[in-house]
């Protein structure tokens, strides 16, 4: 028995600004939105923007924005919080919820 998986290739940019990430982050980043294909599988393209936000005195000065597109719709989240994978992870989540809505109201 042979099973045919057609998974489509989503194109990956992940920004940063006002820092330059280290290795582990991005890779932590990547690591995750390997994931998000489980949840739609005509993901086009993700965008993550990674900002430091220069606010002095704020603890929630690590910033995570990711837009997803697929096919005729976007999602777009932001999220801070004191570390980036936590703000990352947020975000993410959100995004998760948001798609899986948007797929739950195609079906009904």
């Amino acid at each position: 028995m042979i099973n045919n998986l057609k998974m489509s290739i989503m194109n990956v940019n992940i920004q940063t600004v006002r820092f330059n990430p280290d290795v582990k982050l991005t890779e932590y980043v990547n690591r995750k939105l390997e994931k998000l294909q489980t949840f739609h599988d005509r993901i086009i393209k993700v965008d993550v923007f990674l900002k430091l936000d220069n606010v002095v005195h704020n603890i929630k000065d690590k910033i995570a924005e990711i837009r997803v597109q697929i096919p005729r719709y976007q999602f777009f989240v932001k999220s801070s919080s004191k570390s980036f994978e936590e703000s990352f992870d947020s975000a993410l989540d959100s995004v998760v919820t948001q798609i899986k809505r948007k797929k739950e109201k195609q079906f009904v």
